[in-house]
């Protein structure tokens, strides 16, 4: 084996102690970079043949963003917030309007039994404070309330078909008599202008014979439709009499567990002004009936006591149904008796319902169930929109209850928020190396 020269070998030596001595320079180089910060980026120049790009950072920082809601105006949240509850209350509405529409006839009957309840429940509670069973003066009750509205309807009937015929023939004479007082009157009628008018009117009714054969067909639908309402309706009365209690309590589990005391201490409160409110009604509408049939009797008017049964049903309207009966009774004294008499006629419908008005429902119906009279205009309109007459008589009382359970859970609410804002604040936690207070020493 040749020996390698030492000249090789010094050389081998040589070049590894300097790439030794490059290494530790290089950590130097490297350990002052990281120690120095790097020097600001020269100015740009303004020579024209300086092409060095612009130094870019290789992480941009950015602002932090705010939070979207933020940045929307507060009026506009606000308004925000409404509006989209208010849509959801306005669907919730139509939805229950649909329903109710598709299943009026249930609604109308479930609510008059209501009505009726409230007005024999007190009847059934007095037996029950005599001692009758429960059962037996639910029934006693019922029966005695169904029969006398059965009586009178039918005494309303019978004088209706006893009447008739002299009625059409006082209807006759009364209409010839408006006929000959519009001749001799101030307003220059003339025969030929009534002839004209009766001609026009027997040409309107022929024109209409299948709009009213029609309707005529239509009325027995509604025939069938009222009796079936009105089974439904004893049907309910009489379980509400029996069992209204445990229905109560029944409907309470539909309620959420947080707002059932609440609605619980609401049903009573709107039981009571539903009642007082079908009281005072019934009053008032007997007084009206009374008053005002004694009035049209002593008048000579004719069928004066259906027309007082009918100013009586006509009175559960309110405003609508005295502005009818009372036009009703003026018709009848005007063709039958003249115009003399029905003057008189609307003088007394007029003092008694003014009486009415300003005295007896203020005093009766009292301040729990009154309803400011523009309330009162606009639900019965609204009522006699969505479900006619039914609806008419039903949405007062809705209103009255409505406002009652409105009150008390704005009451209530109020009630429960006092003892949490008057609460005392709790005491601050003591440390545990704090001083105990010196005691007395005896």
């Amino acid at each position: 084996m040749s020996r390698v020269p030492r000249w090789l070998g010094r050389i081998g030596t040589g070049l590894t102690r300097m790439g030794e001595r490059l290494d530790r320079r290089r950590a130097e180089v490297e350990r002052e970079s990281a120690e120095t910060p790097p020097p600001p980026p020269p100015p740009p120049s303004s020579s024209s043949d300086d092409r060095v790009p612009p130094q870019v950072p290789s992480v941009p920082t950015h602002p932090e963003r705010p939070d979207p809601a933020l940045a929307v105006p507060w009026g506009v949240r606000v308004a925000a917030e409404a509006g989209w509850r208010l849509l959801v209350l306005a669907g919730t509405v139509w939805v229950l309007m649909r329903v109710i529409s598709a299943v009026q006839l249930v609604v109308l009957a479930f609510v008059a039994a209501l009505l009726i309840t409230a007005l024999l429940e007190p009847t059934v509670a007095r037996l029950r404070r005599y001692g009758v069973p429960r059962g037996l003066a639910t029934a006693l009750t019922a029966i005695l309330g169904f029969v006398v509205m059965g009586l009178i309807g039918w005494f309303v009937t019978w004088q209706v078909m006893e009447n008739i015929d002299n009625l059409s023939d006082q209807v006759q004479d009364g209409i010839d008599e408006l006929r000959n007082w519009l001749l001799n009157s101030p307003f220059h009628v003339t025969d030929k202008q009534i002839n004209d008018i009766a001609e026009n009117l027997r040409d309107a009714i022929g024109a209409n014979t299948d709009e009213i054969t029609s309707a005529g067909l239509e009325g027995v639908t509604v025939i069938v439709e009222a009796l079936t309402g009105i089974l439904l309706a004893v049907f309910s009365t009489l379980f509400l009499l029996y069992d209204g209690k445990r229905i109560w309590e029944w409907s309470l589990k539909l309620v959420p567990a947080a707002a059932r005391p609440g609605v619980a201490g609401a049903g009573p409160a709107a039981w009571r002004t539903l009642t007082a409110y079908v009281r005072g009604t019934v009053i008032v509408a007997l007084i009206d009936a009374v008053f005002i049939g004694i009035g049209i009797y002593f008048l000579d008017v004719p069928m004066a006591v259906p027309l007082a049964v009918f100013i009586f049903l006509f009175s559960f309207i309110p405003l609508v149904g005295a502005v009818a009966s009372g036009a009703l009774a003026v018709v009848v004294a005007l063709v039958t008796q003249g115009v003399f008499t029905a003057v008189m006629t609307l003088a007394v419908v007029l003092a008694v319902q003014q009486i009415e008005g300003h005295i007896l429902q203020p005093f009766i119906l009292g301040r729990a169930v009154r309803v400011h009279p523009l309330a009162v205009v606009l639900s019965v309109a609204a009522g006699g929109m969505i479900a006619g007459i039914g609806g008419a008589v039903v949405a007062v009382p809705l209103v009255a209850v409505t406002n009652t359970v409105v009150g008390y859970l704005r009451a209530y609410s109020q009630e429960q928020a006092l003892p949490r804002q008057a609460a005392p604040p709790a005491p601050e936690p003591v440390a545990a190396d704090a001083e105990a207070p010196a005691t007395h020493q005896g």
